[in-house]
């Protein structure tokens, strides 16, 4: 029998439809993400898996099945082999970047806790000047920070007029501290409006509800702000963790 005229689809209908759809919307993205990243990445292992010519041009194999171990051995020597050089390198970017998170959290989470609960009308001014940064490439603010960090740029100048350095500092010459700071600069934009996007769903009745039960402000902050918030966090952290690698981070200075 076909059901009556007017009679609104079952859910098994209504749910085929929406998987449909989503599986639609989803598409597009996943195209996109098979044909620049997928298929590019599976090249490089390719040619990694892959033979030299007579001319010594790498020859993509594409066939995994005739893959080549003998280039990713070398590349695994050259990370913890005995005569491995890249293995320090990447250790030593692994702790640059998880000092730079660690602090771009403690920075930007009061900045975007503050612009979240407590900017009021200003809070649209607030959000401008926070997506400011992103107006401005990447490279012209890191180079913006050449004129300050110079040796005789400013801030030498203002440690030497507080007397608190006797000769100027070569910050960029490799030191730690310049590059933890420059990673922080760089990225801390993002972790902020990720960090002030999750403060600013929590619902204020959530926290009111924690007052009338009798916690402080300190405590209504770790036990109802914070759990609320750790998605916002680890989703700010990972953006931070993800992209801070891919900056160059030079060798320290030679004593």
């Amino acid at each position: 029998m076909t059901p009556p005229a007017g009679r609104r689809p079952g859910r098994s209908a209504l749910g085929a439809q929406h998987r449909l759809f989503w599986a639609a919307l989803a598409a597009p993205g996943i195209i996109w993400l098979t044909l620049l990243f997928i298929v590019p990445f599976y090249a490089i292992l390719a040619i990694a898996g892959g033979q030299l010519d007579i001319f010594g041009n790498p020859v993509a194999v594409w066939n995994p099945l005739h893959w080549s171990s003998a280039n990713f051995s070398a590349a695994w020597r050259d990370v913890a082999g005995a005569s491995a050089f890249v293995g320090p390198i990447i250790l030593r970017t692994l702790v640059y970047v998880a000092l730079a998170s660690l602090i771009s959290l403690l920075i930007a989470y009061p900045a975007a806790y503050f612009v979240a609960r407590f900017a009021g009308r200003r809070k649209a001014l607030f959000l401008i000047l926070l997506i400011a940064p992103f107006w401005i490439s990447y490279m012209m603010r890191m180079l913006a920070w050449i004129d300050l960090l110079q040796t005789d740029g400013y801030v030498n100048k203002a440690l030497s007029f507080l007397h608190l350095i006797s000769q100027p500092v070569d910050w960029l010459g490799g030191l730690h501290v310049t590059v933890v700071l420059g990673l922080v600069y760089g990225y801390i934009p993002y972790l902020i409006l990720v960090l002030y996007a999750g403060l600013d769903r929590i619902d204020p009745a959530l926290i009111e509800a924690g007052r009338d039960l009798g916690l402080d402000r300190v405590r209504t902050f770790i036990r109802v702000t914070l759990p609320l918030s750790r998605q916002a966090i680890l989703t700010g952290m990972l953006i931070t963790v993800t992209i801070s690698p891919t900056n160059c981070c030079p060798a320290p200075r030679e004593p």
